[in-house]
């Protein structure tokens, strides 16, 4: 049964930046767009590259490896690549951010 996991205080990630955290065992990408909390999986599905190192762009991040883009929203590839990545629920409780794992 999932479960909410803190990772992180909102202070921790400002808005337009990107963090990895861990939660239930899993490296997650963290991206605070303009507010608001995304994750997906922080293993890029091209070479492996870390997505919260990579640089976010409205709700677009690009790997620091090989630059392929994913929406942060929906864990899809901003390329027109058929890979999709896993998207995992956020929410805020108080300061806290939450993942669902």
């Amino acid at each position: 049964m999932p479960t909410f996991i803190r990772v992180c205080s909102v202070s921790d990630l400002p808005p337009g930046s990107c963090r990895t955290v861990q939660a239930g065992g899993q490296a997650i990408a963290l991206f605070n767009c303009e507010g608001t909390f995304h994750a997906i999986d922080n293993t890029c599905a091209h070479r492996g590259g870390p997505l919260g190192e990579g640089t976010l762009d409205g709700t677009t991040v690009t790997c620091p490896w090989h630059g392929w883009q994913w929406d942060v929203t929906t864990g899809a590839n901003a390329m027109g690549m058929p890979q999709k990545l896993r998207r995992f629920e956020t929410k805020v409780e108080g300061d806290g951010v939450l993942v669902e794992v």
